[in-house]
């Protein structure tokens, strides 16, 4: 194979963290258990840690206090509140402001202050008013570049060129000189410096900022208002370094600006923040500089830390410094899935890896759909274990069973068993477990010294994810504190410290989650209609600290061996039709069938047995399908007649409408197959040719039924299981009639194998599309999981066939009939099972070859001619004696034109 050259689009499909959705969130995938935003000073909430915007998102529902509403408030004497002065500068018109000057207020903020307010704060209103005259056309007026190939400029047609300019500044120069409050009176200046800007009037904007803000020996909030458009107008002027360094002190001296000056410094100069380093001159102007610099470039902050430690402890932007690293080391340690490569590897496909199987089709018009899907993912499966060897994958799993038999230090001591503790394959390596170790160092060196609470929190929190829970617990009952978002992240903490440190759960604690933790556990239902339109919200679906506690539970339910527990708590009773192995099934039945349950495992367990009709009839209708798929038939029609009331598959039917999605229970009509009922007596037919995207009628070709009555052109389940319980009696005779028999039988079995055009009919589907019914697993464990179930529905699962009871069957018949066509087309059957055989050798013999190896080709050419070979000596059996010894046949000759990996044989 030639090694594929990646192109950045395909590499970032692989770079996402989980699913390479193209609708996934990096910001979605780990649990946020330690709350970024309990930071005090929320002016930093934008630099929080975030991979999915350029800012932290969640800040917008969040206050954070704007400068000029803080200012005015104050300039009003505290007579408003925060609201009511919002509400006056920025939303109350010009004209409501006129007709309180005028002593007629209609507003009734402004009849409830009186007219007496507008003689107190004369100057105040007067700015108001001329304020909320130039705020519509206060924008820069865009100019085409000439390099430009597409226009891209405001959408509104005013801007500040809509205004005469000498009138303007001639109206505000007045205003300025007139007034007498020095607030107001910079106030005018900030407006003649924003109006010269935003008229890309540069130098009279520098000139205004001299003359009428700097004279006012004021340094607040309409200073570094000023000061930012002053920043703007020297950036239009290509005065990059005075530009930049003016954005850095209005980015540390206000609350709501730090992000717009973040972006204006980026803008502004491409080596801002080292230039900023250069010209800081106080502790604070470092401090803040070092802070820039490890935000922008976030690899290890601790050296950066360390140095902003030695200026001041007690810093705000440390603690953010801070609460980022400890939100990388979160998506590290709390992904939301784990992923092993036992449960995740994609596994071997029929005809992937250009087997003979891959020219199966009878021709080109008759190819199925999933054939051409599953020969693009022998590609893919090599795109996917190239990135595993870039990545680092986890370690393989224990043998099937060893989970039952671990002690109580294995289920606590072992990493790779507890959840949040393991290799997810992409987030924790030593190096991250490193960076844990001396975050935590710095964290419990500042806690010493700092008086603020949040190092203790902080502290707390990387014991827990070290596994130090009576240590992390220790510090929690020490802190004393009175800020409530403290409180609520101390008090979450010590919910996950008692129950992540309990490494079983028995009946005795289930009842103290009930009792002291329902609220995480008890989810308030939203009653919606389950036929109205869909208003689904992944946003409103985020993890929470009570999903995550729920996979902690589920985790521990697998490893105690409860599996049916450990399924009912990611997932519903119904989800166990898409991988229905016995084991699980078994567990989850047990579990439905335990009398005494706990208040936990009847309201947060048991509450996903959802409806699947009949309980009884869904679980022995899997049951009664796995014993057909061991040609256990008298087992299987035992478990048929308790299935009788099986109501189908449990479905929806996804339907669009004018208003949107519109979601119903799927109704299955009364001659279609609903995993029950109505299965032609094509099941013991052949294939006329393979093409499972084709009807039945066109695929398939029925056998003589005519010396076997109770085969009826339509049953169910149970009528099909008896079916076979006579065909199998008549098999054990020794003529014709037993000769055909078994040949019906092992017709059935072959035809509902992973290969069967009825690959579907004992696995829990409706069709023969999709799903994992074709695929062929590389491990010997019976349960694929390894951790919990909640990767459940992201993973395919179907216990293997048994391909030798087929070929058992067709031996009876190759021994008894002396008809020689018959035999034929029997040995071509015997031929077909034996390649389901070697499938499953060769996906329990995959080569795993490092992609940077540079004989990479070469040795994966080796590895797929040793394939070849061992398919050719030992799986090739039927193939050869059908060549030699009925060549000469009718049925040779025609499978030889319409069966394409026939002929691809009888080439070689």
């Amino acid at each position: 194979m030639k090694k594929y050259i990646l192109s950045l689009a395909v590499l970032s499909l692989f770079y996402t963290k989980s699913d390479a959705c193209a609708w996934s969130d990096p910001d979605y995938e780990y649990f946020n258990l330690f709350t970024q935003s309990i930071i005090k000073d929320k002016s930093y909430l934008p630099f929080l840690l975030t991979y999915s915007n350029r800012f932290y998102g969640d800040y917008k529902n969040m206050t954070i206090p704007d400068d000029n509403i803080e200012t005015w408030k104050k300039f009003f004497n505290n007579q408003l509140n925060y609201a009511e002065t919002e509400n006056l500068v920025y939303k109350i018109s010009m004209n409501d402001l006129n007709a309180l000057k005028n002593g007629t207020p209609t507003n009734p903020l402004l009849q409830k202050l009186g007219t007496g307010f507008y003689q107190k704060y004369k100057e105040g209103i007067d700015y108001l008013i001329e304020a909320k005259y130039l705020e519509p056309y206060m924008s820069i007026n865009y100019v085409e570049s000439p390099d430009s190939f597409y226009s891209n400029g405001p959408s509104k047609n005013q801007n500040a060129t809509s205004i005469d300019y000498a009138k303007t500044v001639n109206a505000l120069t007045s205003l300025y000189n007139a007034t007498r409050n020095p607030e107001i009176k910079q106030r005018y200046g900030y407006q003649l410096v924003r109006f010269n800007h935003y008229t890309r009037n540069y130098d009279a904007a520098l000139e205004a900022f001299k003359t009428y803000i700097e004279p006012i020996k004021q340094k607040g909030t309409v200073y570094f208002m000023a000061l930012d458009q002053l920043a703007g107008a020297q950036r239009g002027k290509e005065m990059n370094s005075d530009a930049n360094w003016n954005f850095f002190q209005v980015f540390m001296n206000s609350k709501d600006r730090k992000e717009s000056a973040f972006v204006s410094m980026k803008l502004s100069d491409t080596a801002s923040f080292s230039n900023i380093m250069k010209r800081a001159g106080t502790n604070d102007e470092k401090n803040m500089a070092y802070f820039l610099l490890g935000y922008e470039g976030f690899t290890d902050p601790i050296p950066l830390m360390e140095k902003m430690y030695d200026i001041n402890p007690d810093s705000e932007i440390l603690k953010v410094m801070a609460v980022r690293s400890i939100n990388e080391l979160e998506r590290s340690y709390l992904p939301i899935y784990y992923y092993t490569s036992d449960a995740t590897d994609s596994p071997n496909v029929i005809r992937g890896n250009a087997d003979d199987h891959n020219k199966a089709s009878a021709d080109s018009k008759s190819e199925p759909v999933e054939v051409k899907k599953e020969e693009k993912l022998s590609f893919w499966q090599k795109i996917v274990r190239f990135f595993k060897n870039l990545f680092g994958g986890s370690k393989s799993g224990t043998a099937d069973g060893a989970k039952n038999d671990q002690s109580d230090d294995d289920l606590l001591n072992n990493p790779d068993r507890i959840p949040f503790y393991t290799k997810s394959g992409y987030g924790y390596d030593e190096k991250t477990k490193d960076y844990l170790d001396s975050l935590e160092k710095f964290t419990e060196k500042t806690k010493k010294v700092s008086k603020d609470e949040y190092w203790q929190i902080a502290d707390a929190y990387l014991k827990f994810l070290k596994k130090d829970y009576k240590g992390s617990s220790e510090i929690l009952e020490d802190i004393k504190t009175t800020n409530p978002e403290y409180l609520e992240e101390i008090k979450r903490m010590k919910v996950l410290n008692d129950i992540v440190s309990h490494p079983k759960i028995d009946a005795e604690f289930e009842d103290h989650l009930m009792k002291d933790y329902a609220d995480y556990f008890v989810k308030k239902e939203v009653k919606k209609d389950s036929t109205a339109v869909s208003d689904y919200d992944y946003y409103a679906e985020t993890p929470s600290t009570a999903d995550f506690l729920k996979d902690v539970l589920a985790n521990r339910y697998f490893l105690q061996g409860e599996d049916g527990k450990s399924f009912l708590m990611s997932n519903k009773l119904s989800d166990l039709q898409y991988n229905p192995n016995s084991s699980l099934v078994k567990s989850v039945e047990d579990f439905y069938k335990k009398p005494n349950k706990t208040q936990f495992e009847q309201q947060i367990i048991a509450k996903n047995m959802d409806n699947v009709g009949n309980i009884d009839a869904f679980f022995s209708t899997i049951y009664g399908d796995r014993a057909m798929k061991q040609a256990d038939f008298e087992k299987a029609k035992s478990y048929y007649e308790k299935a009788q009331g099986f109501a189908g598959i449990p479905r929806m039917n996804y339907d669009w409408t004018d208003k949107g999605e519109k979601i119903t229970p799927r109704q299955y009509a009364a001659d279609e197959y609903n995993g029950f009922k109505a299965i032609s007596n094509l099941v013991f037919g052949h294939n006329v040719w393979e093409s499972f995207g084709s009807s039945a009628t066109e695929s398939m070709a029925a056998e003589d039924y005519s010396g076997f009555p109770f085969i009826k052109s339509s049953m169910n389940k149970l009528e099909l299981a008896d079916a076979l319980i006579q065909l199998k009696k008549i098999s054990n005779g020794t003529d014709e009639k037993a000769a055909k028999a078994s040949q019906l039988i092992g017709n059935l079995l072959y035809n509902t194998s992973s290969l069967g055009y009825y690959r579907q009919l004992f696995v829990m589907d409706i069709d023969n599309s999709n799903g994992g019914k074709y695929d062929f697993w590389n491990t010997d464990r019976k349960n694929p999981y390894k951790y919990y179930y909640k990767n459940f529905l992201y993973t395919t699962y179907i216990e293997p066939d048994n391909f030798d009871l087929a070929i058992n069957y067709y031996q009876k018949t190759l021994k008894l009939s002396k008809d020689k066509e018959q035999r034929a087309r029997v040995l071509f059957q015997m031929a077909s099972a034996e390649q389901g055989k070697y499938y499953q050798y060769e996906a329990k013999n995959v080569k795993t070859i490092d992609y940077s190896d540079p004989k990479y080709s070469e040795k994966e050419q080796a590895h797929q001619t040793e394939l070849d070979h061992i398919k050719n000596e030992k799986y090739r059996t039927y193939f050869a004696q059908l060549k030699s010894q009925y060549a000469d046949t009718e049925t040779m000759k025609g499978l030889s034109g319409s069966c394409s990996y026939f002929g691809y044989f009888l080439k070689r």
